[in-house]
């Protein structure tokens, strides 16, 4: 499994450090850009405190069925400078083309045969890339169908009701005070704000509020597999049904028992306090045998419809 580094220049020239995992034997190949979740993320999906380590077992598995795949630092995070509080969500969208992009143009890679894989925030960057940029095939893990706004009272009301029952019962000032910090970030023209002397990403916040990601799942033409567990806290597993309706060729879509949203499963009663018991795991091998088998079935498709195609041009 060769691994070789790949700087993206981002649109304002800010250098994406990044890794692209080849598959044994001759190229060019099928690939894949992967898209992590929000924050400081590296490649594999880390910050210092959490470790999702999702790139590395899921390039592995692509490169084992002849994919290639990309992944890259988030702006301030591993080996790509610049600041992540400072970053927007269209930054991190203008960041995902240009990397899909200079996937595509890889000597090693056939850009007839591209896809997209985004987990959580990634997820909503693939739905975008995929209604703009004719990739091949798209696999969003743990994403939603809907308004971000919405998106986060939910996501703020299923971690609440995990919380302690003393916890539980504050939940109308809780409510009262998360409103008036959603105001407060809405008013602000800054990229960082401070909301209860914490300092908080405001823009990123502000574009993901007015964010529908509806509008994008209406234009998406190619392929989709949408995967949520039933335990994720974090976006409504009940939203792969709208995903299915609202995706014109429709969507596969999986709801997967136990599964949670940093893609373990937990059989037991899971609350946001079980993550760090579950991140000692592995990613679960299923969900990697899902993804890979279904976009090797993807990919090779859409690459030998071309390649049918362009045989039977005249010369």
């Amino acid at each position: 499994m060769p691994e070789i580094d790949m700087t993206v220049t981002a649109e304002d020239g800010t250098p994406l450090a990044g890794t692209l995992t080849l598959p044994a034997g001759p190229g060019p190949h099928p690939a894949v850009l992967l898209l992590h979740g929000s924050g400081p993320l590296d490649r594999d999906g880390n910050t210092r405190k959490v470790r999702v380590n999702l790139g590395r077992p899921l390039a592995a598995a692509l490169a084992a069925e002849g994919l290639a795949v990309l992944r890259y630092d988030r702006r301030g995070a591993g080996a790509t400078p610049g600041a992540w509080r400072a970053s927007g969500f269209t930054d991190n969208h203008k960041d995902a083309a240009a990397a899909l992009r200079a996937l595509a143009e890889h000597p090693a890679v056939r850009p007839d045969a591209v896809g997209v894989i985004g987990h959580s925030e990634g997820a909503l960057h693939a739905m975008s890339l995929a209604a703009r940029r004719g990739v091949g095939a798209v696999v969003l893990l743990a994403g939603y169908a809907r308004p971000g706004e919405e998106a986060l009272r939910w996501q703020a009301r299923s971690i609440l009701r995990g919380m302690p029952a003393p916890v539980r019962l504050l939940r109308r000032p809780l409510g009262a005070l998360g409103n008036r910090a959603l105001a407060r970030i809405k008013r602000t023209r800054t990229d960082v704000a401070r909301i209860a002397g914490i300092p908080v990403n405001a823009r990123w916040t502000r574009e993901n509020l007015a964010h529908d990601t509806r509008d994008d799942l209406i234009a998406i033409h190619a392929p989709v597999l949408a995967v949520t567990g039933d335990k994720d806290l974090q976006v409504d597993p009940a939203d792969l049904d709208e995903m299915r309706r609202l995706v014109p060729g429709g969507a596969e879509i999986h709801r997967i028992p136990d599964l949670t949203h940093i893609l373990r499963r937990d059989p037991g009663h899971h609350t946001l306090r079980s993550y760090g018991r579950l991140l000692r795991d592995p990613v679960d091998p299923d969900l990697l045998d899902l993804i890979t088998t279904w976009l090797a079935r993807q990919l090779d498709a859409t690459s030998g419809q071309t390649r049918a195609e362009e045989r039977t041009l005249p010369s």
